[in-house]
């Protein structure tokens, strides 16, 4: 459908043009010389070259293209808002009835200057401005976004609101560009219905980037394991499709789909996750009792990472004056989507979730007589192996290799796990296995080369994030940006010291 589009687009917009050339007094046979018809229309509109050059810009430039079209739309008396309309959206049949049909004609820049729009068309106009203006800023340069959970903490804090930078890794060209402006991924007000539509859906490209990802980088990106979600209250990404096919279902997607309501999303449509990208593609990495290694050397530890400790007392409370005014520990609540960084456990045990600064100063109280770290257990981990021998655990993980652009690796069943997803779903290949055996787009082969980048991503508070360790790669088609600025943020009132500090 949306190549469709374009064929018609480049076939229909310059016959149309063509017509109106002859109008106008211009040779008809300039209208097919790619953006030098541009330039005799912004000649026969009086519009300055500058908005020539400013067209020949990646995506911007189209809108810039439409707007110079409907200024020489005017050129023919067609002022209304469906005219304009029209040559936006279908300009392969308005442009040609403009051109050919007897009931229009040529009038001119000075038959444009006779024209008075009304005020409501005025506000109208600007308006439409303002939206693309605003839209092209939010897709191409930065965006705003807010932290809704405690995964990055004390890093980024609930209600932190971001600048987050597109241009740094460069920007995407929107996969689905037509939707509703300013929302995401749902309509204003509704958790279930799209705010997009999938009738144009344009191949991943992304402009040229100042730089590349890099390890420590605090990254946004598309939930790779999001395009797939049960569209109903409490499911989405907070419980994620793959996991109730997993843990529920066994498996049985006949059985899901028949009991729920399945939404499938384009990846740039995915729900918009915020971690730190610890390994890059080509690395080796491995969590050995909490720490992390890459390439078999100690990873970066953020200083306001939390991790969750386990300390024994000798049955003294502790103060809460001190937890929440010196240490800033959260007893309760604060926010929607926040959890209490002390919880009691025992009689005398606690679960603290705190930073490595703070068990410090904890274990130096006269009441703690025992700390140690709260390790985790969970096995239901990436890469779900089908055998149930496997030892990794959110503390105890892999090594585990990251894919990289134009490396190829030999597959096998023991690993074929690891890469089934990023073959049909992120590279979009047929794939079937037999064994040691696999068919990939219809050939038969043990061998696999990769067609793009991917990246790890983990929350700073390492045992309260639904990270990669639990859903696996993240494709350089999911990179929306890097968090760059705190602008704002909440808590019952600004936290002024939050305000305008840069992201490390």
């Amino acid at each position: 459908m949306g190549w469709l589009y374009v064929i018609l687009y480049l076939v229909g917009w310059p016959i149309g043009v063509y017509g109106m050339f002859k109008k106008a007094g211009v040779a008809p046979w300039k209208a097919f010389i790619p953006f030098y018809n541009t330039w005799i229309i912004c000649e026969l509109c009086g519009i300055s070259k500058v908005w020539f050059w400013l067209q020949l810009l990646p995506f911007a430039g189209q809108f810039i293209t439409i707007w110079i079209t409907i200024i020489f739309v005017m050129q023919f008396g067609r002022f209304s808002l469906i005219d304009h309309a029209l040559t936006a959206v279908v300009p392969f049949i308005f442009l040609p009835y403009v051109g050919f049909s007897d009931k229009v004609r040529y009038i001119g820049a000075e038959g444009v200057k006779r024209y008075k729009k009304t005020v409501v068309r005025e506000w109208i106009d600007a308006l439409v401005f303002a939206t693309v203006a605003a839209t092209i800023i939010r897709t191409f340069i930065f965006e705003a976004y807010v932290i809704p959970t405690g995964s990055m903490e004390k890093t980024l804090l609930i209600n932190d609101f971001l600048f987050v930078n597109k241009m740094s890794y460069g920007a995407r060209i929107p996969e689905t560009p037509i939707s509703f402006p300013f929302v995401h991924n749902f309509m204003p007000f509704s958790t279930t219905t799209p705010s997009y539509t999938k009738a144009v859906h344009w191949p991943y490209m992304r402009l040229p980037a100042l730089t590349t990802v890099k390890r420590n980088d605090v990254v946004v990106f598309n939930f790779p394991a999001g395009d797939t979600i049960i569209n109903e209250p409490n499911y989405g990404s907070a419980l994620p499709y793959y996991q109730v096919l997993r843990d529920v279902y066994h498996g049985d997607r006949a059985r899901l789909m028949a009991d729920h309501q399945i939404l499938v999303h384009p990846i740039d449509k995915t729900d918009n996750y915020i971690k730190r990208c610890t390994a890059v593609a080509g690395d080796t990495l491995q969590i050995i009792n909490t720490e992390l290694y890459i390439n078999g050397k100690k990873a970066f530890i953020p200083p306001t990472s939390q991790m969750e400790y386990l300390v024994t007392t000798n049955g003294n409370s502790f103060s809460d004056d001190y937890l929440q005014n010196d240490l800033h520990v959260k007893l309760q609540p604060v926010n929607e989507g926040d959890q209490p960084e002390m919880i009691q456990k025992g009689p005398n045990l606690y679960q603290f979730d705190v930073r490595a600064a703070d068990i410090e100063k904890i274990k130096k109280l006269p009441n703690v007589v025992n700390v140690r770290y709260d390790v985790q257990t969970n096995r239901e981990l990436f890469p779900y192996y089908d055998n149930s021998d496997s030892s990794w655990t959110p503390d105890n993980f892999g090594p585990l290799w990251v894919p990289k652009k134009g490396a190829t690796v030999t597959l096998t069943a023991k690993n074929i796990a690891i890469y089934r997803r990023i073959i049909h779903t992120y590279e979009h290949h047929s794939l079937e296995e037999h064994g040691d055996t696999f068919i990939i787009d219809g050939k038969k082969t043990n061998q696999y080369t990769f067609g793009y980048n991917y990246y790890w991503m983990m929350g700073d508070n390492r045992h309260r994030s639904q990270d990669s360790r639990y859903w696996g790669f993240v494709p350089e088609t999911a990179i929306v940006g890097r968090a760059s600025l705190i602008w704002f943020s909440w808590q019952h009132g600004p936290r002024w010291n939050r305000i305008f500090r840069s992201i490390k």
